[in-house]
């Protein structure tokens, strides 16, 4: 890294001249270093190629070079040789030698660690795999680019020249013009148009205002941020800055959910580094700007991902909600004009300003022209998790289907099973069902059907899902987040939770389903925050778009699924059963009897109904009715 660089002329100098370094036909090995990955041993990956390439004196001929997230979770850890861009899944320390004495030091191939996709249809290069192939990643792809631990790689694809041409060719009420006119609305879920965020916080009395970037991400399930994060964190520095210089703020916040720890070490080292370059501040570039960023860990609480909960854990207080008729960017943190937006959010920025708010609206759904709130425009980052094949990243176009993303990225439902549905949002999301495949992925729409964007959070469910015990699952994660400040949020909720438990166990009765839709409509229309007038979704989701799965559990006493305990019971079909003893073999309540080959029976009173003994039969002589 050079001395501190004083004027844009020196960031162009010195990026020519890194350009002019870096070789892009010289071997390159790149290990995913993002969390997902070093949870299945990527670190010992990484530190078995430095080994083999030092063994082999091949430190200063063959690169090696560790990112972020490359996205493809499922199939980590993931190594990615250039220039050819070959993709090796699931490796293992063991495969380092080999990977280097055979493809990079002789151009073979190694046609076990290649993906294989259900067909056994075989994927050298990266770019060819479907997953990969049907994304459009504007702002993830960059990952694959760069180290998020060098500036210098951040720089050299292009880093900080949106920040450049902000400071020397636009003005702050440019920028926010050009920002507005994008089309860019908030990617932390409520959808709220930037430009105008950032008009409104910039018109605020005032002289000292705060920027502030969200990346608590509380989702279960939900890690885009966090990898966004990890992967390139300058990204999301580069666009607070052009934030700051719009608003004229002076401060700026990276609030960081505190379970992430890699994140939070990669960003404070991109601020870092931002500041030892002059890029944060006193004088920034030469152009008077004064802006610098602190790095705050989460209080640890999903609520605090609300933004007045947040500001007021930043303050050092109790992570609790305001009522929103003081609006932040008015009276935010410490009583001053705050801006806040999300990890994605920030990221845009530095391309919209680069590549201009006409290409940005050419991406997406609707039309911006006339009303900022007229479409969902640019792409969008979804943790594809649950009953699908290729779990991970996908960064998509706003308006792309569910469809195209779990079946034509993700691989469709596991074990080809049946699609049942689809949360959205996290657990304030709702659930879409298979006659929603086709709908467009775009803020209104998702709305419309009862549930949001959120940070992006998207599980799939199978026919093996029950939707009530889903419902049951995340009201009970939303009662033990509730702040408890307002009594619809902290007593509302845990009456749904009541309800639901009663009809998961069979204590249900027919005036139970309209209650808990009553509660429900009660909870989000009276509730303080956005935790608790979005809770209800799962409740109000299901009981439109599964209302059967209520009725049979409520008046048959049954759980199609087989997952609420309480409505479901074993036997076994003696004309079916072998005798082969397996499910004897693993049955931890000893219930089942029967000699071997001789057809077997299961004591109700001793049945645990744990299911092992349905999904370990090989004759499907066991029954779940």
């Amino acid at each position: 890294m050079p001395a501190t660089l004083k004027t844009p002329e020196q960031v162009a100098a010195y990026r020519e001249r890194l350009i002019g370094m870096y070789d892009p036909q010289r071997p390159c090995i790149l290990i995913c270093g993002g969390t997902g990955c070093l949870a299945n041993a990527a670190g010992e990956v990484i530190a078995a190629f430095r080994e083999v390439l030092a063994k082999h004196e091949l430190d200063h001929k063959v690169g090696l070079r560790i990112t972020g997230c490359h996205g493809f979770c499922e199939q980590g850890p993931l190594v990615v040789l250039l220039p050819e861009r070959l993709l090796y899944v699931s490796v293992t320390p063991d495969d380092a030698e080999e990977i280097v004495e055979k493809t990079v030091l002789n151009g073979e191939r190694i046609e076990r660690l290649f993906y294989k996709d259900a067909s056994g249809r075989i994927f050298e290069k990266q770019d060819d795999i479907p997953f990969y192939k049907r994304q459009t990643r504007l702002i993830f792809g960059a990952n694959l680019e760069l180290d998020p631990r060098s500036i210098d790689d951040y720089l050299r694809i292009g880093g900080y020249s949106a920040l450049v041409k902000a400071l020397t060719r636009m003005t702050p009420e440019q920028i926010i013009e050009e920002v507005t006119r994008s089309g860019l609305r908030g990617r932390g879920g409520a959808g709220f148009p930037a430009g105008v965020k950032w008009a409104s916080c910039r018109k605020a009395p005032g002289n000292h205002k705060y920027v502030i970037c969200n990346a608590d991400e509380g989702d279960p399930g939900a890690y885009a941020n966090r990898s966004l994060l990890e992967g390139n964190p300058h990204s999301v520095v580069e666009g607070m800055i052009i934030g700051a210089y719009a608003i004229g703020a002076l401060e700026g916040y990276v609030y960081v959910r505190t379970e992430y720890p890699l994140a939070v070490d990669l960003m404070a080292q991109a601020v870092n580094d931002a500041r030892a370059m002059g890029l944060l501040g006193e004088n920034i570039l030469g152009t008077g700007l004064r802006f610098d960023i602190s790095i705050v860990r989460g209080g640890g609480a999903f609520v605090c991902g609300e933004s007045t909960a947040l500001m007021a854990s930043i303050e050092g207080r109790v992570g609790e909600p305001r009522a929103k008729h003081i609006h932040t960017v008015e009276s935010g943190l410490w009583d001053r004009p705050s801006n806040l937006n999300n990890v994605e959010t920030w990221a845009n920025i530095p391309l919209i300003i680069n590549k201009g708010a006409d290409w940005f609206t050419r991406i997406g759904t609707g039309d911006v022209t006339k009303s900022p709130w007229g479409g969902s425009k640019g792409t969008k980052i979804f943790s594809l998790v649950g009953k699908v094949n290729n779990t991970g990243l996908v960064e998509v176009p706003m308006g792309a289907t569910l469809r195209q993303v779990v079946f034509d990225i993700g691989g469709g439902v596991k074990g080809g099973k049946k699609l049942k549905g689809v949360q959205t949002g996290g657990p304030s999301g709702g659930v879409l069902a298979e006659r929603h495949l086709d709908l467009p992925i775009d803020y209104d729409q998702l709305v419309e059907a009862g549930t949001m964007m959120g940070s992006g959070g998207m599980i799939v469910m199978d026919e093996d899902n029950c939707m009530v015990d889903f419902a049951r699952f995340f009201t009970r994660f939303l009662e033990n987040e509730s702040c408890g400040k307002c009594t619809p949020c902290r007593e509302g909720i845990v009456q749904m939770g009541m309800i639901l438990t009663d009809i998961c166990e069979g204590k249900g009765k027919p005036e139970d389903i309209p209650l808990l839709e009553e509660v429900a409509e009660v909870v989000s229309e009276a509730s303080l925050c956005q935790l608790g007038i979005t809770a209800p979704n799962p409740v109000l989701t299901t009981l439109r778009y599964f209302p059967e799965e209520y009725e049979a559990h409520v008046r048959d006493r049954k759980c199609a699924a087989g997952v609420c305990r309480a409505l479901v019971t074993y036997s076994i079909d003696p004309e079916k059963c072998t005798g082969c003893m397996l499910c004897a073999r693993n049955c931890a309540a000893e219930a089942i009897h029967g000699e071997q080959k001789q057809p077997h029976t299961i004591d109700p009173a001793k049945c645990t109904k744990c299911g092992v003994c349905y999904d370990m039969c090989r004759y499907n002589a066991v029954l779940r009715n």
